[in-house]
């Protein structure tokens, strides 16, 4: 039966005919229309079923707030659970099927749970399934976990692609409606940058369905006027489909974009999560319509007044030939004048307030409607459609009166600004008695570190509902309302509840009995009551029934509903897929491949490529016919002879800056760094609250207030999560602030006895002489033609500069190089031949001599340990009698008698066994390298007792029964003295 009007709506083409499938049955709708609009022109109103008593479910709403119309949509790599028909556009070959009933929709075995409601009450499974006997475990459980959950997992490889999108702006405003639209209008005009996004696909909110004039045009005329001055704006960008989902901290906003819903198939992503930096926020989120509370009020067939509407303005399609309007308010009005404009009938409007005589009420009137004061619904009638309703006194114990027959009934118990993304980041809340509402405070917004709001609300997200109030300098056409009578059960008899089943959360099946049950048993804090009763949990989280379920509870409480409160508001406001949340992140970029600006050049120039965390850095570069292991002598000759060349651009490079940055990096840090002074860098180490060496590096101070800090490449992400754990959590009123930088810049080493050689020859403003600039200084300025910063740091033994240019000019600064280092033999080295020239200068490598059980005082790094400081992270770990004993391995070198190479984690094997037949062991090896400068096997290891036992002979395990002897000696094989890295 189709119950399609037979003209207008206003968003849908009735040229463009779509068929899709609901259920496996086919049917047809048309361009622009939701899922739920085609649905009920094809006369689909029982779409679900509700999830504790399995009843039968209609559409309730036309937008996000929709508790029941949720079905699986979809089929294999493209099927995906919970959908809103109410926020789905319908596209060609749509499949959708409603969920959680069994054997189907029109006829499901879980509606016996109604008839055993009784022993179901609110709370009964934490009173039931605590029993301590096993019977219950083995009974329920498996009842329980069959039973749980709305929708079916999908269990097919997601098809398509989404994307992750990043943008600073100076204002965003959420929302498109009247509000939004004129907000964005006066920012734009004062030439910020501005991004207004809209959740749905067309713009206006409201006002091109509840009309109006605004200066002197008609409010969709107004609207469409408005987005072309908008759209000719290159500083404004408007986005639809497009919802505001949470606001956090300092401006920083994510939204989720439906990018290709409703046209699958084309290239482009199907959901976009947009991560935006506001200077401000606005919130134009509007208004959600309230519920009634009376009997039946959950049968298929009584929907919100404003959505029936919807339904008939903007997609041309009539949920019913009989609608009752059930009202506390003027704006239900507006259905009732709308329907009987559309052709269609409205026996009865039933209205609780003693009197209705607005200029609304008036016009319906006028039209012949009937209107019923001082009056509610007794009862709906009808099981899986509404067949009519009783009429009883408002202010009564529910006595029919009489008697209408009717297939919709559309209720309005007043309107609940959304506040929630005010909410999410600190903004309170304050009732409003007048509108029976909760809105946002003004005097206590959510404030950034400075102490400044970042949000501000407009529209009827404030509580302004009527043109007028949003729209104060503008010429406003449209009828006066009276004041709301605030109904939280109709009829008002105290003991109607307990003898008729009144919702609140109709997905979740609470009633309002249940929240009454909630308050006899003690549960006073509405946080407590919600879980309780699971009201407004899942995916509706109290959209429709907050209000009403925390009225219900202020009621039986006796306390007035400000002392109530509300529950908190968390994001995400709608949910969001998890391919969106994910973005590119999976199959083979599951975790993305980082390359560095110099990484074509390797790639062109033969490298073979290790992993590094998330880094792929060349091992070595071999050429011709070579071995890796031939290609690593090469480079580390080349290097310590003449001039080597180090991609080192994936080290962690991090700004720590603010007043009390010296403070901080000193409780970072083992030693001192508040005492550096500006254009000097300093070696530092870096543990846990446990005591353990995480991470070193070398720290240089750009200025008083800000240091550059260096990290490992596996540790930049790390180190800095760490660093804001401590400030957000411990130290959150030290003025500090950090950022990571690293992709910032790249940075190449220089190496050698030719490398100021190099640089020189390229030229610039920089004096690189010993004297300008030490061993441990650094110096900004020009190289050749790059803006540079030079470090005079060594990592190899040799003279070494690391230079770091921006990232963009990363490549040609490297190609400069090569062109100029020419005449020295300039070798590109990788990794591996870093690795063996830090090991034959005794330098430490995190992640090689630590495993996290590491002490700084375990590698002979005391001297790296302040003893002028009160306090470091890791300090008082350190002084604990394990970390103290001298029993704990110590580092040394390890040179092997035959000059092999020791294998690479094998243990120095001591004389007896251990309670599990094992050999003892008294040491380590942690890292271990053949030295091609040296001609013989190098390693580090840590071993008991080690630097007292110098010349001492071990043995190794290695493969099988055989061991290998290695003589303990200094870990510093080259150049001991250091001279070669102080030229």
């Amino acid at each position: 039966m189709s119950t399609r009007l037979a003209t207008g709506g206003r968003l849908v083409n009735r040229g463009a005919q779509i068929e899709f499938s609901f259920n496996g049955k086919r049917l047809q709708g048309f361009l622009g229309d939701t899922l739920a609009s085609a649905l009920l022109a094809n006369g689909q109103v029982l779409v679900g079923r509700s999830f504790k008593y399995h009843r039968p479910r209609g559409i309730v709403a036309s937008g996000p707030e929709e508790p029941n119309a949720l079905v699986n949509l979809g089929e294999a790599g493209r099927f995906e659970p919970n959908q809103r028909a109410t926020t789905t556009e319908l596209f060609a070959g749509l499949s959708a099927r409603s969920q959680n009933h069994w054997p189907s929709l029109e006829f499901d075995i879980g509606a016996l749970n109604s008839y055993a409601a009784r022993v179901l009450p609110a709370g009964f499974y934490y009173k039931t399934f605590i029993h301590p006997r096993p019977f219950w475990k083995h009974v329920f459980e498996p009842i329980i976990r069959h039973s749980a959950g709305l929708g079916a997992a999908p269990k097919d490889r997601d098809a398509d692609r989404y994307e992750h999108f990043y943008v600073h702006v100076d204002v965003l405003i959420v929302g498109g409606g009247v509000a939004g639209l004129q907000a964005a209008l006066k920012a734009g005009a004062e030439g910020k940058r501005v991004l207004l996004i809209e959740q749905t696909a067309a713009w206006g909110g409201r006002a091109p369905v509840d009309g109006g004039d605004i200066d002197g045009t008609m409010a969709e005329d107004w609207v469409n006027a408005t987005l072309q001055t908008l759209g000719n704006m290159s500083n404004v960008t408007l986005r639809p489909r497009c919802m505001g989902a949470g606001v956090y901290d300092h401006g920083y906003v994510l939204a989720y974009e439906h990018v290709s819903d409703h046209t699958p198939g084309t290239d482009a992503p199907r959901h976009r999560l947009w991560r935006i930096r506001a200077g401000h926020v606005v919130t134009a989120t509007g208004a959600i319509e309230r519920p009634l509370s009376f009997a039946g009020n959950d049968v298929p067939g009584v929907m919100l007044a404003a959505a029936v509407r919807d339904y008939v303005v903007n997609f041309g399609v009539s949920p019913g030939d009989r609608t009752v309007v059930v009202t506390n308010n003027d704006d239900a009005y507006r259905t009732a004048i709308i329907l009987h404009q559309a052709g269609l009938s409205v026996p009865c409007i039933v209205d609780a307030r003693p009197q209705a005589d607005g200029e609304l009420a008036m016009q319906a009137k006028a039209l012949g409607i009937r209107v019923a004061t001082g009056t509610g619904i007794a009862a709906v009638r009808g099981g899986k459609r509404v067949t009519g309703v009783a009429l009883c006194r408002q202010a009564g114990e529910g006595a029919t009166t009489e008697e209408i027959a009717c297939d919709v009934v559309a209720m309005s118990g007043g309107w609940s600004p959304v506040v929630h993304l005010w909410s999410h980041c600190g903004g309170k809340l304050v009732w409003d008695e007048a509108r029976a509402c909760f809105r946002p405070d003004p005097d206590r917004p959510p404030r950034g570190a400075d102490g400044e709001a970042f949000v501000s609300v407009t529209g009827a997200a404030n509580g302004d509902f009527a043109l007028g109030e949003i729209l104060p300098d503008a010429r406003v056409e449209e009828p006066s309302e009276m004041p709301l009578l605030p109904v939280w059960m109709m009829p008002q008899g105290a003991g109607i509840a307990k003898r008729a089943k009144m919702w609140l959360d109709f997905q979740n099946d609470v009633k309002v009995s249940d929240v009454q049950l909630a308050a006899r048993e003690g549960y006073e804090s509405v946080e407590h009551t919600k879980r309780y009763t699971t009201l407004g949990m899942a995916t509706d989280q109290g959209k429709l029934s907050n209000i009403n379920g925390l009225a219900v509870l202020s009621h039986a409480l006796n306390a007035p509903i400000p002392q109530v409160g509300t529950t908190t508001f968390r994001p995400p406001y709608t949910p969001i897929s998890m391919g969106a949340i994910a973005g590119e992140a999976r199959g083979d970029i599951f975790q993305p491949v980082r390359r560095t600006p110099i990484h074509d050049w390797h790639e062109d120039n033969g490298a073979a490529f290790e992993p590094v965390g998330q880094w792929r850095r060349p091992y070595c570069f071999p050429r011709g016919q070579e071995s890796q292991a031939e290609a690593v002598a090469r480079e580390i000759t080349a290097t310590r002879n003449s001039l080597g060349l180090l991609d080192a651009s994936t080290l962690g490079k991090i700004l720590v800056k603010g007043p009390d940055a010296g403070r901080f990096m000193d409780m970072l840090y083992t030693n001192m760094m508040s005492s550096l002074k500006p254009g000097r860098c300093r070696y530092g180490l870096m543990c846990n609250e446990n005591g353990f060496l995480m991470d070193d590096g070398v720290v240089a101070r750009l200025d008083e207030d800000m240091f550059l800090v260096h990290t490992t490449t596996g540790g930049a992400d790390h180190i800095h999560a760490h660093m804001e754990d401590w400030l957000q959590c411990e130290w959150w009123d030290w003025q500090v602030f950090t950022a990571n930088v690293t992709e910032q810049w790249a940075q190449v080493a220089v190496v050698g006895p030719n490398a100021r050689k190099v640089l020189q020859k390229l030229g610039g403003d920089l004096d690189l002489s010993a004297e300008a600039l030490p061993f441990m200084g650094w110096a900004e300025g020009r190289i050749g033609d790059f803006d540079a910063r030079v470090f005079r740091i060594s990592f190899s033994g040799e003279l070494s500069f690391e230079v770091a240019v921006p990232a963009s000019r990363g490549r040609a600064f490297w190609e400069a190089l090569h062109e100029a280092g020419a005449e020295f033999g300039a070798t590109a080295y990788g990794t591996e031949a870093l690795h063996v020239m830090r090991a034959e200068k005794g330098f430490i490598m995190i992640g090689d001599e630590t495993d996290g059980t590491v002490i700084p005082q375990d590698l002979g790094l005391d001297w790296a340990i302040s003893r002028k400081k009160e306090d470091y992270l890791g300090k008082r770990a350190q002084a604990r009698a394990h970390m103290t004993d001298p029993a704990r391995w110590k580092l040394v070198g390890l040179q092997t008698l035959d000059g092999s190479v020791l294998p690479d984690g094998s243990y120095a094997l001591a004389p007896g066994h251990n309670a599990n037949g094992q050999r003892n062991t008294q040491g380590r090896v942690t890292s271990t390298y053949h030295s091609p400068t040296l001609g013989y096997g190098i390693a580090m290891g840590l071993v008991l007792n080690g630097p007292e036992r110098m010349g001492e002979v071990l043995s190794f395990n290695t493969v099988g029964d055989a061991t290998v002897e290695a003589r303990i000696v200094s870990p510093v094989f080259y150049d001991p003295e250091g001279e070669k890295q102080n030229v």
